[in-house]
């Protein structure tokens, strides 16, 4: 009998897999996608690694994270820059002083910052997404940068939105375009799928199935079941339903060695369908004369499309909880982004897996 069924190989499940078959452990990795490595998912394309599911950098401020990382692939020491499209304009993101200072012409550093004062308008009880915005940094960046890309995002006027989907509205008060403030940042020379094979090597993996079809044969299998899929699917919607946001990439190869001055242009007006587009090339340079660019666009989730984004206001944030404390945590191990229904940047959902897998060795008969 197997240890652990990992069920997904994505980042959290291919490192649960990795420590537990340090240990001696006996597991086995299947997943309903057709490929390893799930979101972070890369494949050549003309010679370039393409992010199938959106950009992937890899960032974090722990030591501990990015040396383990770096165990099972080379990194380069890419930085990640984005700009925002607006009008004929490029405009710095995210919002700093360079980014005041295309807006509204050359000024001092305090003048800059005194103007964006000017700019803000009070705190409202109760306030929605809009009227959070615009008193945490004024109409004039509201209208230009957050409102159309907000509105595409979510499908909704971001007035009829809670204030709490966007937390809040850094603008640092430097001239930093770096877009992550971090220690550590880089993308595996040799792409993230090669990254997540180096990570299983020697663990058997099976692609094309789906656990939540056979559920009773696979749970069969193994002593414990790692499920990184949605927490609703695995209760087969008891509760109900979670909402998500997905999205759609269109990904085109072009004759020219460059179309971008940076690897990711966002687009926040609301007369563009889509929100930003990515050039590859840039995460990993190469002399090949072609180039990919992928655009990407926002919509509703339905049967058939992938999760990407969970809608955490009340009502589902509720729903979660309900399906969380359901859980059999003797038999069941619950993580990552679409069983916790919270968006993890990479590093977060490594950390998570390495403290469950050492949680659950420690405590193993």
């Amino acid at each position: 009998m197997l240890d652990y069924l990992i069920v997904g190989c994505g980042l959290y499940g291919a490192t649960f897999a990795r420590s537990v078959t340090n240990a001696g452990k006996k597991c086995l990795i299947i997943d309903k996608r057709n490929h390893i490595g799930g979101n972070t998912y890369t494949k050549k394309q003309s010679g370039i690694d393409v992010h199938m599911y959106g950009p992937h950098i890899f960032h974090t401020n722990s030591p501990k994270i990015w040396n383990y990382v770096n165990q099972f692939s080379e990194f380069n020491s890419y930085r990640h820059r984005v700009k925002c499209q607006s009008g004929d304009s490029l405009y710095s993101f995210p919002l700093n002083l360079n980014t005041l200072e295309e807006m509204w012409g050359p000024m001092g550093d305090g003048q800059l910052l005194e103007k964006l004062e000017l700019q803000k308008a009070p705190h409202q009880p109760k306030e929605n997404l809009e009227d959070w915005a615009i008193a945490e940094v004024g109409e004039d960046i509201y209208r230009k940068f957050i409102y159309g890309y907000t509105k595409k995002q979510w499908g909704k006027e971001p007035r009829d939105l809670p204030s709490f989907i966007i937390k809040r509205i850094p603008i640092r008060k430097n001239r930093d375009n770096d877009y992550h403030e971090c220690k550590f940042s880089g993308i595996p020379v040799d792409g993230y799928t090669k990254l997540i094979r180096n990570i299983i090597d020697g663990i058997p993996c099976e692609l094309g199935v789906d656990y939540l079809d056979r559920r009773d044969y696979w749970d069969s299998l193994a002593r414990h079941v790692v499920y990184t899929g949605p927490i609703d699917d695995f209760f087969n919607h008891e509760y109900g339903t979670l909402e998500w946001r997905s999205l759609k990439f269109e990904h085109n190869i072009h004759d020219s060695e460059q179309r971008q001055p940076v690897a990711q242009i966002n687009y926040p007006e609301d007369n563009v369908k889509f929100t930003r587009t990515v050039e590859h090339k840039h995460f990993n340079p190469t002399k090949t004369k072609k180039t990919v660019i992928t655009t990407e666009y926002p919509q509703e989730y339905k049967k058939g499309r992938e999760k990407f984004y969970p809608i955490n206001d009340k009502r589902n944030n509720l729903l979660y909880e309900k399906y969380s404390l359901s859980i059999n945590t003797t038999k069941y191990v619950l993580g990552g982004r679409l069983a916790r229904y919270k968006y993890y940047d990479m590093d977060q959902v490594i950390a998570a897996s390495l403290k469950k897998s050492k949680n659950r060795l420690e405590n193993s008969t």
